[in-house]
């Protein structure tokens, strides 16, 4: 069996991962990947302005969602260590937020802080100031300001609608908001805002996004109603919510790594264990499908409102395929990964409408067409995706993580396909959603 050289070192401010291979390793084996960061973020909050105690078991150990647990702690919600197995949230109740003596620090988390400013939009008679990192002080906020501010919200940003933001919480009026993309962020922040407003607040998407906080504040007992034809969601506000026991699947986002590897290293069988496959965020699955992967689902169970199954991939023959239009909403985190299996498929892969990825972390179009030719894959950017022509040889290279998480463990496992030396800038990135994943990667290689 062939192996690789895996070493993490420190750099500077940052650290490179090298990646040594004169052969594709085969990975083999059962792992279980960290808990699902949507749900980790969604349970954090819930649980603070929830009445009672809310235990969260498998919560992810990411720093997003610490960042998460910081902002709530600095508004009165009193929460336990961090940690995979359990923690304990005691909520305040709603509209009960505190007014923080400081600055609450989003740090990294687009989530965090999209999904926060609905509630403290609605937080009567309190002020409120949010930042983040570099990376999120660029990313746009007008998506959830707007709708917010039609909700008669008073929220002061930078020009253009970015944070650093201001926030004087007072009461909102509800609405009926049409929104111009599939964004669960979008649609959370809102429902979240409707809790606490008098009467029926509706969210109208133009396809299905991720459904995570439809189920668990539905499990909080909160009044929410869909309507799937549509794809509307609709809170009335006045419920009130309770603390619950929550138990984290693992995220399919992490698990796509896997899943890629698994099905691009010859003579690779991977299971991975406990992961969450809620139908709005399986795009990952159907993709591959379409590339004719091999991967099963095993020991399908649902656990606390959210279908779980194992996952096993073994290595295959990939084909090229177009993957657009409704998909790109329930996989939208995925498409970096997606690119690296396009490499090794074989035909031209075009991937569409997916702008939304050049305001992520990074514009992760344009690095991920930067960094996979620079190991010799051809790849092109087009406007809202990319096109990929696959067979080509990968071969080592300096590449750079531009400090996206997703992006770094993207090019590791393409390094692993490639020949030769590969080092990868600012590769801690990858512990904003996966601390382990270095540590994994070593074993899975040994």
């Amino acid at each position: 069996m062939a192996s690789s050289t895996i070493t993490l070192q420190p750099a500077q401010n940052h650290q490179t991962l090298t990646i040594c291979s004169d052969s594709a390793p085969a990975i083999r084996g059962e792992i279980r990947v960290p808990g699902d960061k949507s749900i980790s973020h969604r349970a954090l909050m819930l649980g603070a302005i929830a009445e009672g105690e809310t235990q969260i078991a498998g919560l992810l150990l990411g720093e997003d969602p610490l960042s998460t647990a910081a902002c709530f702690r600095a508004m009165g919600a009193v929460i336990s260590e961090l940690n995979s197995q359990q923690v304990t949230v005691r909520g305040i109740g709603l509209g009960q937020l505190q007014e923080p003596v400081t600055v609450l620090d989003a740090g990294n988390s687009g989530t965090t802080m999209r999904l926060m400013l609905g509630l403290l939009a609605s937080q009567p008679r309190r002020f409120f100031t949010v930042t983040g990192d570099a990376s999120l002080r660029s990313r746009p906020m007008k998506r959830v300001i707007q709708p917010l501010q039609q909700m008669g919200a008073e929220i002061w940003c930078r020009s253009g609608g970015y944070a650093p933001l201001a926030v004087q919480g007072k009461a909102l009026k509800p609405i009926h908001f049409q929104s111009p993309i599939a964004s669960a962020q979008v649609k959370s922040c809102i429902l979240l805002a409707g809790l606490l407003t008098a009467g029926s607040t509706t969210v109208t998407e133009p396809a299905l996004s991720r459904d995570h906080s439809e189920r668990m504040l539905r499990a909080f007992g909160a009044d929410l109603t869909t309507d799937p034809e549509t794809y509307s969601v609709t809170v009335t506000g006045g419920a009130t919510l309770r603390g619950q026991r929550v138990i984290v699947p693992g995220d399919i986002s992490s698990a796509a790594f896997w899943l890629v590897a698994g099905a691009i290293l010859p003579d690779s069988e991977l299971l991975i264990q406990n992961v969450g496959v809620n139908p709005t965020r399986t795009g990952i699955l159907e993709a591959l499908a379409l590339m004719e992967a091999d991967i099963t689902l095993e020991n399908h169970r649902l656990v606390t409102g959210e279908p779980v199954a194992d996952l096993r991939v073994r290595s295959s023959s990939l084909k090229a395929c177009e993957i657009a239009g409704d998909l790109i909403p329930r996989l939208i985190d995925e498409i970096p990964i997606l690119a690296v299996a396009a490499t090794q498929a074989t035909g031209k892969t075009v991937i569409r409408d997916a702008a939304e990825l050049r305001v992520k972390e990074s514009d992760r179009l344009a690095v991920m067409a930067k960094q996979l030719n620079r190991m010799g894959a051809q790849v092109n950017e087009l406007p809202d995706g990319l096109e990929i022509i696959g067979g080509t040889a990968l071969q080592g290279a300096e590449v750079d993580s531009d400090t996206d998480h997703r992006i770094a463990m993207s090019l590791a496992i393409a390094a692993l396909k490639a020949s030769g030396s590969t080092v990868i800038g600012r590769a801690e990135a990858a512990a904003v959603s996966y601390p382990d994943f270095v540590t994994t990667l070593q074993q899975l290689c040994q």
